[in-house]
């Protein structure tokens, strides 16, 4: 199970890049950019499948992921968010939305790591404030994956 995880942070950490690099400078060809991505990785690219799920995912529901987040974010313009808070949002809103394998919980403290890791320290306490915000609103328990 350690593996598991371990490989699944670093695929967040992995998304996490990608995303924020899109959000800067849209590819024109994403398969290509991935495929690029991938390859600077050090492990093979079959290693992050989970990174690839939460890209695509991500990016195909990024409109509506960002109408929760300026829902949320009280008193903060959208525009205002960094690029790398935003990109961890995304992921984790992704994930609680619409990855019903994954408890709320778990995505909020792997975003939380994230924003130690890649952020400012005043970062985790947005971040935590908006998924917290957005656990509240999930019609199922934050602990526990809705996967039978």
């Amino acid at each position: 199970m350690n593996s598991q995880f371990s490989q699944r942070r670093e695929s967040r950490a992995a998304a996490l890049q990608f995303l924020y690099a899109w959000s800067v400078n849209p590819p024109a060809n994403l398969a290509e950019d991935l495929r690029i991505f991938f390859e600077g990785l050090e492990k093979p690219r079959d290693y992050y499948t989970f990174a690839e799920k939460l890209i695509h995912g991500t990016i195909e529901k990024v409109d509506e992921i960002d109408g929760y987040i300026c829902g949320l974010a009280h008193n903060w313009e959208f525009d205002r968010i960094a690029r790398v808070d935003l990109a961890i949002l995304r992921i984790a809103m992704f994930e609680m939305l619409f990855r019903k394998d994954i408890p709320p919980i778990v995505s909020i403290n792997e975003a939380i790591d994230l924003s130690k890791q890649f952020s400012t320290a005043d970062s985790k306490r947005f971040i935590n404030g908006i998924l917290d915000r957005m656990k509240d609103k999930l019609d199922r328990d934050a602990r526990f994956s809705t996967v039978e």
